[in-house]
């Protein structure tokens, strides 16, 4: 099983096309003014937005992995995304920076690496790399 297509509640449009658009996604499909399917840079997974008269109030939090978090957060910020928390490191030794779209779903730009997947705390003990 692959987790291959998430899809967001979206209030404007317009507005969200152009916030994910800044964001890096590449725009696939549109249809009617009220679906949109984006690529990420990497990887097989799809984003689609779709037009809703209430977005989802505490939804689930999408995460993009970036490498240099830090960088990556400076460009977003000179092209116009405002974010809620700067880059910092956190407990589970992930680097996230908290941010919104223009619906107010939550969105986390962070770097993991291998303890995304492998933490010292994993359950099987499956060891990193």
């Amino acid at each position: 099983m692959d987790l291959n297509q998430i899809t967001q509640n979206v209030t404007d449009f317009d507005a969200a096309l152009t916030f994910y658009e800044t964001l890096g996604l590449r725009l696939i499909t549109s249809a009617r003014g009220e679906y949109a399917r984006f690529e990420l840079p990497s990887g097989s997974t799809t984003l689609s937005l779709h037009l809703s008269d209430a977005p989802t109030v505490n939804g689930p939090t999408l995460y993009f992995e970036v490498d240099d978090i830090d960088h990556r957060y400076e460009q977003l910020k000179c092209a116009g995304i405002i974010f809620d928390t700067p880059p910092e490191d956190m407990s589970w030794r992930w680097r996230e920076a908290r941010f919104r779209d223009p619906s107010g779903n939550l969105l986390c730009l962070f770097h993991a690496g291998l303890d995304r997947r492998f933490p010292p705390w994993r359950i099987d003990g499956t060891p990193r790399g």
